[in-house]
């Protein structure tokens, strides 16, 4: 039998088998569709990634995603496209479970991604370590127009399309603060739940940097959605 011959056959069948499994009614299940919205409450998988992709200029999606969370933002007008940073798609952030210690603009894939890393990677970080829920988290901000490292020429920050955020700390359901700049070099608790964090965040963000990256983290988290993975 020609190659050509065994090929046609082969796609018949899996034509046939397809058209089979359609009618009986069989279906993929949402959380390893691809096409089916992210749901932020389903564990992650290998799909994860992909969904968050798809949300990157469709802020409908993005929207159909969110009403799965319990994360409270209102959307923001378009910058003019004449600005220095533009910004498009964009929501201001105020709060889900945790509180935040002032509101931030983000972009709807690092909104999502905010809202996957609170559920499951930092509440369990804490329910681990302390028995105890994060009640706040503290940033720096997330929207600035500048250039990486503030300098004068060179790319971007992803902070210039509030596609990027940076967080310092957090608080407890008993008061605790932890801090990154304080807790992060010391031995015990605090730093345990600090590194349990950083590791899971690497989950759910493409690109994080905490302090062993450089001196200019020293104190805060950097978790971006940009195009480059890095867990450092």
């Amino acid at each position: 039998m020609g190659a050509v011959l065994r090929r046609s056959l082969l796609l018949v069948l899996l034509a046939g088998s397809g058209w089979l499994i359609w009618n009986t009614g069989w279906r993929l299940p949402d959380a390893w569709n691809p096409w089916a919205p992210l749901d932020t409450a389903a564990p992650p998988n290998l799909l994860t990634g992909f969904k968050l992709g798809r949300l990157k200029d469709n802020l409908k999606l993005c929207e159909q995603v969110l009403g799965t969370s319990s994360l409270r933002y209102t959307r923001q007008a378009d910058s003019a496209a004449n600005a220095a940073c533009p910004l498009t798609n964009i929501l201001r952030v105020q709060g889900s479970q945790v509180r935040l210690n002032s509101s931030f603009l983000a972009s709807c894939p690092l909104a999502v991604a905010f809202v996957m890393f609170e559920r499951h990677a930092l509440q369990p970080a804490a329910q681990s370590v302390f028995g105890k829920a994060v009640t706040q988290v503290d940033h720096l901000g997330s929207f600035a127009c500048r250039n990486v490292y503030n300098r004068a020429d060179g790319r971007r920050s992803q902070h210039a399309t509030a596609n990027a955020l940076d967080i310092a700390g957090f608080r407890l359901a008993d008061g605790r603060r932890i801090s990154v700049a304080r807790d992060w070099s010391k031995e015990g608790a605090d730093a345990d739940f600090l590194r349990q964090v950083h590791e899971g965040a690497c989950k759910h963000f493409k690109t994080v940097l905490g302090p062993e990256y450089n001196a200019s983290h020293r104190d805060h988290f950097h978790l971006d959605m940009g195009a480059w993975s890095a867990c450092r």
